[in-house]
């Protein structure tokens, strides 16, 4: 199959050409903004599938095919907040979060290739996906969790949350007056329960509320550090492969 990438950042095309390659894939062409790609839409044959990440350096992706009809199958990578990933899943053969897993970049290629024969599925209407990412699926997340505290159920408002943070197996709640709860839950599972417009997972380890971020320092390796209101009992480090992401969160 015809394979091509439209990255803007090169390392990351780079990692993904070779993940694909190892997966017997070939990728053709690796392309870096919008205005590369058109130029190249308009004059090549259009590749059977395309890798495509939604925010390019001089704009989003969606432009491209205001400006030239493509009926390429896509597998969007992105890093778009987690409800806009939910209204693409219904228009694309699938998606990957950024940073891209190896397994779910081979499940993602194994579904492109059983769908495959079947063209009339793989077609897209942009159209309906653009207005899906600016009138995203209305969700409600959690609004408050608990936690048991002695013989008691303690409530805790999640707008009163710093931040969410793993240590030791568990997983905790640190509040605005200074308390840290261990909750019955994974940071992995909070992902579906926090309103991605207030909290970002920043590592492994951390998700920081934005109403409660009071400083942001640069650090070593192109990494971020950050200080929240009141917790202080560990560093928080924005991993450098979140930084980007957290930069276009925080807008």
């Amino acid at each position: 199959m015809r394979t091509i990438i439209i990255e803007d950042e090169k390392p990351s095309a780079r990692r993904l050409n070779r993940m694909l390659d190892e997966l017997g894939v070939e990728v053709s062409v690796m392309l870096h903004s919008v205005e590369e790609a058109i130029a190249w839409f308009k004059n090549n044959e259009h590749p059977d599938l395309i890798f495509l990440d939604i925010q390019l350096s001089d704009g989003l992706s969606f432009e491209i095919f205001d400006a030239v009809e493509v009926k390429s199958a896509i597998i969007f990578t992105t890093a778009f907040d987690e409800y806009a990933l939910q209204a693409f899943k219904l228009n694309s053969i699938d998606y990957l979060l950024k940073p891209i897993d190896d397994e779910e970049l081979e499940i993602a290629v194994k579904k492109y290739q059983s769908l495959a024969p079947k063209k009339e599925k793989l077609a897209l209407d942009f159209d309906d996906i653009k207005k899906l990412l600016v009138n995203p699926i209305e969700r409600e997340f959690k609004k408050r969790f608990t936690t048991r505290v002695g013989q008691h159920i303690k409530i805790i408002n999640a707008d009163e949350v710093e931040c969410f943070y793993s240590e030791n197996k568990g997983t905790y709640a640190a509040t605005t007056d200074g308390r840290n709860y261990l909750l019955e839950t994974t940071l992995e599972n909070l992902e579906d329960d926090l309103d991605p417009k207030l909290f970002f997972r920043v590592s492994r380890k951390f998700y920081v509320n934005v109403a409660y971020i009071k400083d942001i320092i640069s650090y070593t390796n192109s990494r971020l550090q950050i200080k929240l209101e009141r917790f202080n009992d560990q560093e928080i480090i924005v991993s450098r492969e979140r930084v980007k992401d957290f930069k276009l969160w925080l807008e």
